[in-house]
C-alpha cells in the first residue's frame, strides 16, 4: 500500500483504503485527513475510562489515522500518559505524534510558562510519559496567552529549535485561537516554523482561517484544523462544558440549531465536520475523541458525504442561526480573563507577604 505509515499485519487495510492523506506542509510527511485529538483522553471534557481510551487510540491508528495530537495541559499529563500506554502496542512507524509546551496546569498561577528552561523540562517529561525517544512535532501551546510575544520569539521557539537539534523532535509548530497572532509569530520568528494549529476558526459559525490560509501556504507551512465542532458547541449532545469561552448569544444560537437538526432527524455534529472539511488546502482535521463511540462517529462524519437532506439542513442552519450573529468569535476573551485573575492572585500573595 502506497502509504509510508502503513504496517502490514497491524493496520486494517480496508479502513486505510478509505482514508485520504495530504502533504504536511513542506515536512515531507503525509498525514491522514482526520487526525486524533488527545484533549478528551486527558479528561478535560469529562470522565474517561483508561482501557477504553487505549482502545480508542488503537482503533484510530488501525483505521488509518496517522497523526495524534496531545499536550501536557490535557489533564496535567494524563493524556500523554494514556496515549503512551496505548502506543506501547503500536509500531512506531505507524503514526506521527505531536505534543506541546507552554501551557501546563489548570491552576492560574501555574498554567503558563513560556521560558526556555521550562521547555527543556517539559519535553523531557512528555517523552517519558509517552514512552518515546522523540516526537514528530513539538508546538508552542496557545501562544496568545504569553505576557509578550517577545518571550515566545526569544525564548520558547529558540528552545524548541534546540530540542529539534537534539533529536527529541522533528518539526516545530505553533497553536492558538487568534489566527492573526499565529501569522504575526510566523512573520517575526527567526526560527523556522513548519506547522500551525488553528482551532474553532473553520466552522459553521466562523470561517476566519480561510482568510489566512494563503499566507501559511505561501510559507510552506502545514495547517492543522482543529475543533470543527467549536469545542463541543456544534455537537448534537447538550452537555457543553461550563468553561466554554463563547459568548452566550453564540451558545443560544447553537441550541436553536441543535433543536432544528433534531427535528429534521439530522446530526448537527456531522454537518459541522463536513462543513469544516470543505475548505481545501488544510493538511489534517483534528477531532477529539473521548471514547470508541465518538471515534466511530467522527470517522463516519469524515468519510461519508452528506445526503441531500443533510446538505439542505446544513445550509438552513448557517443561514438561520449563525449568519445573523453579530459576533462570531471570542478573540481576546480568555487571555483577558486569565491575566485579570493572575494579577489578582499576585496582589493577594503580595498582601500576605506584607
Amino acid at each position: 500500500m502506497d502509504q509510508p505509515t502503513y504496517v502490514e499485519g497491524f493496520h486494517d487495510p480496508e479502513a486505510v483504503k478509505k482514508m485520504t492523506y495530504h502533504p504536511f506542509g513542506n515536512t515531507g510527511l503525509k498525514v491522514s485527513k482526520m487526525s486524533l485529538g488527545g484533549g478528551p483522553l486527558g479528561g478535560i471534557y469529562g470522565d474517561t475510562i483508561e482501557t477504553e481510551s487505549i482502545q480508542t487510540v488503537h482503533l484510530a491508528v488501525k483505521s488509518g489515522i496517522n497523526y495524534i495530537d496531545t499536550a501536557p495541559y490535557y489533564g496535567n499529563g494524563r493524556s500523554e500518559e494514556v496515549i503512551g500506554k496505548a502506543l506501547k502496542d503500536v509500531p512506531r512507524r505507524a503514526y506521527y505524534i505531536a505534543t506541546k509546551v507552554g501551557r501546563y496546569e489548570f491552576a492560574i498561577e501555574r498554567m503558563f510558562d513560556f521560558s526556555a528552561e521550562r521547555v527543556e523540562r517539559s519535553v523531557e517529561r512528555s517523552l517519558k510519559l509517552l514512552g518515546l525517544d522523540y516526537v514528530d512535532v513539538i508546538q508552542v501551546h496557545d501562544l496568545e496567552f504569553a505576557e509578550s510575544l517577545d518571550i515566545v520569539l526569544k525564548e520558547t521557539l529558540p528552545a524548541l529549535k534546540k530540542v529539534v537539534e537534539q533529536g527529541k523532535a522533528r518539526f516545530i509548530g505553533i497553536t492558538g485561537y487568534n489566527v492573526s497572532v499565529l501569522k504575526e509569530v510566523v512573520e517575526r520568528s527567526s526560527v523556522k516554523i513548519d506547522l500551525v494549529l488553528s482551532y474553532a476558526r473553520n466552522t459553521m459559525i466562523d470561517d476566519t482561517l480561510k482568510e489566512y490560509l494563503p499566507f501559511f501556504q505561501s510559507r510552506g507551512i502545514g495547517v492543522i484544523n482543529a475543533a470543527a465542532v467549536g469545542m463541543g458547541m456544534l455537537c448534537q449532545e447538550r452537555d457543553l462544558v461550563a468553561w466554554h469561552p463563547a459568548p452566550q448569544e453564540m451558545k443560544t444560537a447553537c441550541e436553536a440549531a441543535r433543536d432544528y437538526c433534531e427535528a429534521a432527524g439530522v446530526d448537527l455534529g456531522r454537518l459541522a465536520v463536513q462543513h469544516s472539511l470543505a475548505l481545501e488546502g488544510l493538511a489534517t482535521h483534528l477531532l477529539g475523541c473521548i471514547n470508541l463511540d465518538i471515534l466511530k462517529r467522527n470517522l463516519q462524519s469524515v468519510l461519508v458525504p452528506l445526503t441531500p437532506l443533510e446538505e439542505q439542513v446544513a445550509r438552513d442552519v448557517v443561514d438561520r442561526f449563525f449568519q445573523p450573529l453579530p459576533k462570531k468569535h471570542w478573540e481576546g476573551v480568555e487571555p483577558a480573563k486569565f491575566w485579570k485573575k493572575f494579577r489578582e492572585l499576585q496582589g493577594e500573595t503580595h498582601k500576605e507577604e506584607n
